[in-house]
């Protein structure tokens, strides 16, 4: 099979036989977590990466070890992607690991965030996990997505 440009290409008709397709039914991305509004607590540069967050947080929005996030950084606009590394329960910690390191600085507030992916019947119920911190990394309020809304 070619394309119109003449490019070879594989036949993908088995794809589409007996149903096939089936296996693999569209997916939606949407907000899974949100930690918002968190302080930046240290930063370490010896670190091979990642970003630490005190356990008892993340464990709140449902961010597992090593699950990939999204960070932004509300005071320079920095956004960046790790993964999750569990700190000490209850200490509030949010560190900069490795490279990310350079990218904020202790006090920095950041945005935390985690996707996962629904299928459409999955993304009509759901909603996501959010929390939003003080200068302390203490929560101030569960917030969600409706409530949000409401207050517009």
């Amino acid at each position: 099979m070619r394309t119109r440009f003449g490019r070879k290409v594989r036949n993908l008709d088995f794809l589409f036989a007996d149903g096939m397709l089936a296996f693999w039914p569209m997916q939606l991305t949407l907000l899974k977590s949100k930690i918002h509004r968190a302080a930046v607590t240290g930063a370490s540069l010896d670190y091979e990466g990642s970003l630490t967050i005190s356990s008892d947080l993340a464990e709140r929005v449902g961010l597992l070890p090593y699950e990939r996030i999204l960070v932004g950084n509300m005071g320079n606009g920095e956004r960046f992607e790790t993964y999750v590394i569990y700190g000490e329960a209850g200490a509030g910690q949010i560190q900069l690991n490795g490279a990310t390191a350079h990218l904020g600085k202790v006090g920095d507030r950041i945005t935390i965030m985690n996707f996962g992916w629904f299928t459409p019947e999955e993304a009509v119920g759901h909603e996501p996990r959010v929390i939003v911190l003080n200068e302390k990394n203490e929560v101030v309020r569960p917030a969600s997505v409706e409530r949000a809304l409401e207050a517009l």
